[in-house]
């Protein structure tokens, strides 16, 4: 394969990488192509200091982003080998991706790459539809797959106590006027390619409501029904809490994710208990001894919703040194 060929493969792989999720769609990313590798660099102009302060949704963002690489790398036909934080000197050099033969072989991988532009952030109603258990268990497989754990808090109990921290969480952040700027930042128009959509006439007048005023209980109270009438709620962990931990979890996340739209299921984030340091332990008791990542509710999505806006890809790709 030319360079030039390589170029515009790694191209178009990248292109399908950065259609993962991130906190407030930040897209926290950066890319180097340098034949035969793909670098993942963090982005930390992305950041978000408030809601983030340790940057560990900023690398499970990413570890998200490396696992849409290797779908589409898998299905493209590449061998891949990953190595996270391979350079320990360059503590924003997150994972470095070698490409090895074009094989055309297919894999596990390569069968979710479909599911790559269909998956989205359901942040609607799910249908009143039980999710298996057969299902469940595979998404529980999917997470183990990633070194993670999937914990679904299938007792009432646990699963009431977590939308309470849920609501309690969006309480605190509410209350504070910095989160509230740093939310109302990222409120941009579709244009912009990036943060929470917003209409360019509505924009301003969003950004100043959601600067002034806390909606901490009325948006707790909805964020606690979701959560309490999820189809499947589950905490997602890692037995450690370290970078690698998060890029771990980041993979498992997507992994969860595209298998969870190949079976007809969508899934929104409810990270409130997450992101509120005080309230991590209490979500840690119901979910076992790991280290909880992400809160997710899945279900069955009740209509089609817009994919969210994207950079574009020369805005993601560094030049090679």
């Amino acid at each position: 394969m030319s360079v030039d060929d390589w170029q515009e493969e790694a191209r178009q792989m990248i292109g399908r990488a950065v259609l993962a999720p991130s906190s407030h769609n930040t897209q926290p990313w950066l890319f180097r192509i340098s034949e035969p590798d793909i670098d993942l660099y963090a982005d930390r102009l992305r950041a978000l200091p408030v809601n983030d302060p340790e940057g560990r949704e900023l690398a499970i963002s990413c570890g998200c982003a490396l696992m849409n690489l290797r779908v589409a790398a898998a299905s493209n036909g590449f061998g891949v080998n990953v190595r996270l934080v391979p350079e320990p000197a360059e503590p924003d050099l997150l994972a470095r991706v070698s490409f090895g033969e074009h094989s055309g072989a297919s894999s596990e991988e390569a069968q979710l790459a479909d599911c790559i532009d269909r998956r989205r952030t359901y942040r609607k109603s799910f249908l009143p539809r039980e999710v298996s258990d057969a299902v469940v268990e595979q998404l529980i497989q999917a997470a183990q797959r990633e070194g993670a754990w999937l914990r679904p808090l299938s007792i009432e109990s646990d699963k009431q106590q977590a939308a309470a921290l849920v609501a309690t969480g969006d309480a605190m952040q509410w209350a504070n006027p910095r989160w509230r700027r740093e939310l109302a930042g990222w409120m941009r128009p579709r244009r912009r390619g990036d943060g929470l959509t917003a209409s360019a006439l509505t924009a301003p007048v969003v950004r100043f409501v959601v600067r002034s005023f806390n909606m901490g209980s009325g948006i707790g109270a909805e964020d606690r029904e979701s959560a309490e009438t999820s189809p499947l709620l589950a905490v997602l962990s890692t037995d450690g809490d370290q970078m690698r931990d998060w890029l771990l979890a980041g993979q498992a996340l997507q992994r969860i994710l595209l298998l969870a739209c190949r079976l007809g299921l969508q899934a929104a984030f409810l990270n409130q208990p997450i992101q509120v340091a005080s309230l991590r332990p209490r979500l840690q008791r119901l979910a076992g001894d790991a280290f909880p990542q992400i809160l997710l509710s899945i279900g069955y999505s009740n209509e089609e919703i817009p994919p969210t806006p994207r950079r574009a890809l020369d805005e993601v790709i560094v030049a090679a040194e």
